[in-house]
């Protein structure tokens, strides 16, 4: 069970995918969103079954201006009632699932971090639950959240602190579990699932459940231990594995350059892209501009401001930009209103019919998608939004990055890669998508956006990359997700209980 953006989504489904092939006798299902349907034909080919649920992947209150009017009061009831549905349909699903399958005892959940229904509906169905991510926890306690927790529940703050560390703790709860402890879960529990109102409760005293500790559930993270260390302070069943990689085939646009990248060569659709991507006369690579799912979160209000700051810095510097519209309108709207109405744009300059060519040749933009994985390797830069599957194609690569963060663990992202000297000081917001196309605003972004790649290109920063990049590669992140999963799944079922 997985939910959010496709890299909320897509690494599990490798995971997925990787598990029904290797254990057999595991009837597998994806519960994601329906937006992400695009993934049920390579589920189907490894006998993994897709279950789709109708909520969109995520909420924005303002994707343009038509929207500014739907915030405050009446967007919160509007969150509130896709998120009523969004559970009811989860509890709908695990249901079908269940019921329809011949329980072997060692029937289990998994989930991401926004998928949190799963913990509360593994227990309602009395199987093991098992965390999965492809990032840092993205959300953090507050801090008065412990200060607050024991004072409410005393006992129940009392039987976690006494937890062995191989139990369900307080490590668990501070590190993940703590919003499951919200009077907004608790009322679904109760009134929904009609289990106890809290995890690790009695369903009729409240009190906690003395009697019974749970193993600590196996939390598994998919990033390098090479960029990230497991510190002490986090639960004691948690696994780094490596990143986990998606299937190349999963990530092309067009099935002709599915084909042809055997032999490291785009389709002939694609000839440009192909040509752009190789060195030009001064021996240098594209720069890759990419934002991923940034546009359709609200983020990316103004796009032609932030095709003018590209503009500017392809003026003040000789570099070159690859742009990826990741399918966002508003943007491939702007891009075509530059390319109507510039004088020296013609389609001629391009057969690719999914793609525009502005600014003098200088910015390639491309509305399909290619694996990063074959694509990063031919770009000098990768500017990003600090995503987590973004930050691993980079790191895996060798190539230094540029991160521009607007939520969650794109900050984690950010800072670490600056911290370990992979990218320089992650840029804020408007020196990348200004919100305003005014000449001193542009002239800030674009200033700072060529300092980040002065940076970028230093000899420092790419011997760095490429150091990296020797480690990360040797590890198969997928691969030793399995490895624990398999020896963790099939060689206990539930309940793990201590009584």
């Amino acid at each position: 069970m997985a939910f959010g953006t496709r890299g909320d989504v897509f690494p599990i489904a490798a995971l997925a995918t990787a598990f029904s092939r290797d254990q057999r006798q595991y009837n597998v299902i994806l519960i994601t969103h329906y937006a992400h349907e695009s993934l049920k034909l390579h589920l189907e080919a490894e006998n993994v079954s897709f279950l789709g649920v109708s909520t969109p992947p995520v909420l924005s209150v303002a994707q343009d201006d038509t929207t500014s009017s739907f915030k405050g009061p009446l967007f919160n009831l509007h969150k509130k009632a896709i998120q009523e549905k969004h559970r009811q349909e989860c509890l709908l699903a695990v249901e079908r699932v269940l019921e329809d399958s011949v329980s072997t005892g060692k029937d289990f959940i998994l989930i991401n971090f926004f998928a949190l229904e799963g913990w509360s509906l593994a227990e309602l169905f009395q199987v093991r639950c098992i965390i999965a991510a492809p990032y840092v926890v993205p959300y953090s306690a507050p801090s008065s959240f412990e200060r607050k927790f024991s004072a409410e529940f005393p006992l129940l703050y009392k039987y976690f602190q006494e937890a062995p560390a191989d139990k369900l703790c307080w490590k668990d709860v501070i590190h993940w579990m703590w919003p499951l402890f919200g009077e907004d879960w608790a009322s679904w529990r109760s009134d929904y699932l009609n289990i106890s109102r809290l995890p690790s409760t009695d369903p009729i005293t409240g009190l906690p459940t003395w009697y019974q500790r749970s193993k600590s559930p196996l939390l598994l993270y998919g990033f390098s231990k090479a960029v990230v260390e497991c510190p002490g302070y986090w639960p004691s069943n948690t696994h780094i594995c490596g990143f986990w990689c998606l299937p190349m085939e999963w990530q092309f646009s067009c099935d002709e350059c599915k084909m042809s990248t055997n032999n490291n060569r785009l389709c002939g659709d694609h000839y440009d892209l192909q040509l752009f991507l190789e060195l030009d006369s001064d021996h240098r690579s594209p720069i890759f501009v990419g934002l991923s799912s940034v546009g359709s979160m609200g983020f990316l209000r103004n796009p032609m401001a932030f095709l003018m700051v590209l503009k500017a810095v392809l003026e003040g510097t000789g570099c070159k930009f690859l742009l990826l519209t990741c399918g966002y309108e508003p943007l491939e709207s702007a891009i075509q209103h530059i390319a109507s109405t510039s004088p020296s744009y013609s389609q001629s300059q391009s057969n690719c019919k999914d793609c525009k060519i502005l600014f003098n040749g200088r910015l390639f933009c491309f509305y399909g998608s290619l694996p990063y994985s074959w694509l990063f390797q031919r770009c000098s830069v990768v500017i990003h939004h600090g995503g987590s599957g973004s930050t691993a194609a980079a790191l895996r690569a060798g190539v230094p990055q540029i991160i521009c963060p607007f939520m969650f663990d794109q900050f984690y992202w950010a800072e670490r890669m600056f911290w370990l000297g992979l990218a320089p000081e992650p840029l804020q917001k408007h020196h990348l998508v200004p919100e305003d196309n005014d000449a001193t605003s542009i002239e800030q972004a674009s200033q700072a956006l060529m300092k980040s790649i002065r940076s970028a290109l230093s000899s420092d920063m790419k011997s760095r990359a490429y150091e990296t990049a020797t480690t990360i590669i040797q590890e198969d992140g997928v691969g030793e997700a399995l490895k624990i999963l398999e020896e963790d799944v099939t060689s206990s079922a539930m309940p793990e209980i201590e009584t």
